[in-house]
Parts: structure tokens; sequence; C-alpha cells
């Protein structure tokens, strides 16, 4: 069995680091571009979620202010992507399932017009089981190529414990609308629910892989701040109860033919998120709608922005160019913990080379993190590449605390 703790260990003395920091990022060519599109407004906000999500307060949405003002936005970012090939877009929410299909349709339609979209971009869209997603599934797929399904769970007792506004039998319904309207389709569950025992995860896991979809995300079940379960807390199952399903998790799927590849993101072959692959290579994506967050890198740095997170501000701020919450240039001592927090929730990591490529700093400037990482049995840097051995996989945080610098 795994440990469930790592024992820290005084790392031997390592050599000094050979090459200083450089003043700013020194990026010889722009990493890849994806596009991210936030859709704010669901059904009913669930109690641990603490995504952007808002319930409309009198049931109706504004779909074309809000297609108007994510079209303006973009339209206003242009000076900052010119020329670059968008390879991805990822529509998420809230519940993007939401809107009607000729919004859709605009959208995409909008993208294409003024970014140069690779014409085989991997395009996916959020959704969630209901009768009225459903049914707009075949309209949809005339501007989307994968679809994503946030399940959860098809146990009715535990959908019901975690807020959730679908039964089972539409979670069923959803998945096999799906497969009938789209070739790549990816199924959300979570585990370590209230009341979860490793029995009902695997339960759960088992219809899943039964509808043969090629993508599984599969999340531990986390209270974060400022959500009603942080508030007050439901049973969760004990650490070790919820380790053990972590790992009957990854034995069944890796059975069935599942490479696990990223931390929480199962795939049968050469079906990974390519969207989501960019983010952890540490790729550049340009976001839009309210809250959404971009990094964009350019000659002159490296800039991370967040848009505004209240939609009625948002779609306000649309009218006078005001999109920006927030936008900072990420810092050279910032750069080597950003690259790896993302990388390293590879299970095979990335190549050695990646790290200057898309930082713009020499891989000598961190040897020092790199020979303690090694000394402590939590990154594999043979033949070329950063990879989390499995003790870094199951102590990520730990490993990525390495980078920090003051």
């Amino acid at each position: 069995m795994t440990p469930r703790r790592v024992i820290p260990l005084t790392p031997a003395a390592s050599p000094a680091r050979a090459v200083p920091l450089p003043a700013r990022p020194q990026l010889e060519a722009s990493p890849p571009l994806s596009v991210y599109v936030h859709f704010p407004w669901c059904v009913k906000k669930c109690p641990y979620c603490d995504f952007n999500s808002h319930a409309p307060r009198d049931g109706s949405i504004p779909e074309q202010a809000w297609l108007d003002a994510v079209l303006a936005d973009l339209q206003r970012s242009l000076p900052q992507v010119w020329g670059r090939r968008v390879h991805s877009v990822f529509i998420g929410g809230g519940t993007p399932s939401l809107m009607s299909a000729s919004t859709l349709d605009a959208l995409l339609t909008g993208l294409r017009m003024l970014l140069p979209l690779d014409p085989l971009a991997e395009v996916t869209l959020e959704a969630n089981p209901g009768t009225v997603e459903a049914e707009r599934f075949r309209d949809y797929r005339a501007a989307v190529n994968r679809l994503s399904l946030g399940i959860q769970s098809f146990d009715d007792t535990l959908l019901a414990r975690i807020g959730r506004i679908h039964g089972g039998t539409e979670a069923r319904r959803a998945i096999e609308a799906a497969r009938t309207h789209f070739e790549r389709v990816n199924l959300d569950l979570m585990y370590a629910l209230p009341g979860q025992t490793p029995d009902m995860a695997l339960a759960d896991l088992e219809t899943a892989i039964g509808f043969g979809v090629q993508h599984l995300s599969c999340y531990h079940l986390t209270l974060e701040p400022n959500t009603p379960f942080a508030h007050d807390p439901p049973a969760l199952p004990d650490d070790d109860s919820a380790a053990d399903m972590q790992e009957a998790i990854e034995a069944r799927l890796a059975a069935a033919g599942f490479t696990h590849y990223e931390t929480s993101a199962f795939a049968r072959p050469h079906e990974q998120s390519r969207h989501n692959l960019n983010y952890w290579t540490f790729g550049d994506y340009l976001g839009l709608g309210p809250g959404a967050h971009g990094k964009l890198s350019s000659h002159e740095g490296i800039r991370r922005e967040m848009r505004h997170k209240h939609p009625g501000r948002y779609l306000e701020g649309a009218a006078r160019g005001d999109f920006i919450q927030e936008a900072r240039e990420v810092s050279v001592a910032e750069l080597p913990f950003e690259f790896m927090m993302n990388a390293l929730r590879l299970t095979e990591g990335v190549p050695a080379k990646l790290f200057t490529e898309r930082t713009g700093v020499p891989i000598e400037a961190i040897t020092t993190e790199l020979a303690q990482a090694r000394e402590r049995g939590l990154l594999d840097t043979a033949a070329g590449q950063l990879r989390p051995t499995l003790q870094g996989r199951r102590f990520l945080n730990e490993l990525l605390q390495g980078f920090l610098r003051d």
C-alpha cells in the first residue's frame, strides 16, 4: 500500500546554482495557444462548488448580452494574440449546455472570424445531465467536437447528498445521447463523497467504463473555502478510505486500458484532452467571459489576466471595453514554481528542455531545486525528462514546495 505521508529528508549538500535567474524571461518562440470561454450560469449552484457560477435570480440568462460581451472582449484582445494559431477551445462554466445551439454556433463563428482556428482544433463544451440539455446535443455537434459531462455519480443518494439536481437515470440518458452525437466524450466522476465506500466508488466507475467513453476525470471531493460545504461540512470518508478509493480507481482503469496521464485524468490511447495538455505543458491561453483566467507570453514577458468575475460587472464593462479585473506580469522568480505546478501533474512529466522553451529561464538556474527533489525521491530527471515519481505524484504539493522562491 502506498504510504500515507512523506517523511521529510534533509538533502545532502547540493551544487551551487550554475546560472543566475535572468532579469526577465527570454522566450525564443510563443507557446501553443488555446482559448477558454466561461459561461457563468447554472440552474443551481452545488454546495461544494467554488467555480464562478451563478443561478440567475429571475430564471432568465442574458445569452445575447453575454455573447456580445465575449466577442467584444475577444476583439479587444486581438493585439495580444495577433497571428497566432489556436489549437483548442474549451467552453466551461457554470453550465454551458444551458445556452441555445444558435448562441453556441454564433460564438464559434465569431472565434473563427477573428482568430486563425486550426481546422482540426479540439472544441470542448461542458454539459450537465438533464433532459433539456441532452436534447440539445444533436444541435451542438455542428459547433463542437468533444463533450465533457459532469456526472459525479450514478447513485441517487450520493447525488442528493452533494446537491446535484440530476439523478442516476438522467445521467445514463445524457451519456447515451452524448455517445450518439459525439465521437469524443469525457465523464467527470467524484469520489470520497459523503457516506461513500470504496465499493460504491468502484460501482460508479464500472458504470462509467461500461458506456465506452474515451476519457474519464476522477476527482476527490474537497471542501473548498467559502462554499456551503466548508461552512457546514458533511461527514466524509476518512483519509485512508479515500486513499483506498483512489488506488482502486487507478488500478481498475489501468486494467480497462486507460492511461493515467494526469493527476485526475485517464484516457484511452491517443484520447487525452489536448486543451488540458496545453495547460499542463505551460502553453498560453486566452480567457474570455466572466472570471476567465488567461496566460499570454510575449517578448516582454509572461502576463496573467482575470476578467471581471461578477457576470453583471463583466456585461456592464463591455460597453466601455472594461473587461480586466486583475492583470500582472509573472516575475522570473515565480516561473519555476508556476511551470512545475502544471508540468508535474503529468504522470510522464515533460521533456526537460520544455522548461526553458516555455519559461525563458535556463534550466541550469534550478539545479539546486532539481537535485533536492531527486534526493527526496520525488522527481526523476533521467533521459532528459522531468518526471514525478510515484511518491512525487502522491505528494505533489510537497514536491512543488521545493520550487517556491521568496
